[in-house]
């Protein structure tokens, strides 16, 4: 999935970590990111925390989308900030799941929380081909 993944590539995206119901997906504020206020966009930071929540929804090795998210911005990132986006699965029933993901993001200052997101996931009931 990753590997066809040409929207993530284009942002720079890179994996840091997958486990079983877990992902870490880092991302880098370039230039190119930064709306007319001077921050980042929001539906960039959003993107990343999706590409947490579908690493983490499809570690299962079942074909799985996103029934939908909501995403709660608390602080803007800037350019030139390290973006982190960590999800983890809370709940799942049936071919259902609920995924929760924290954006951080790095600067000289230290590290903090500027997004939580909330994934549903549906699973397709097919395998996932190698």
């Amino acid at each position: 999935m990753w590997a066809d993944d040409a929207a993530s590539r284009a942002l720079g995206m890179e994996i840091v970590h997958v486990g079983p119901g877990s992902a870490t997906v880092s991302m880098l504020v370039r230039p190119d990111m930064i709306n007319g206020w001077d921050v980042c966009h929001g539906g960039l930071i959003a993107a990343l925390a999706d590409s947490a929540f579908a690493l983490a929804c499809n570690s299962h090795g079942e074909v799985t989308v996103a029934a939908g998210f909501d995403v709660s911005f608390l602080e803007s990132a800037r350019l030139g900030d390290s973006l982190v986006a960590t999800a983890g699965e809370r709940s799942t029933r049936g071919r259902n799941g609920i995924y929760d993901v924290t954006v951080s993001r790095t600067t000289g200052d230290g590290s903090s929380m500027i997004a939580e997101f909330r994934g549903r996931s549906r699973s397709l009931g097919r395998p996932i081909a190698d």
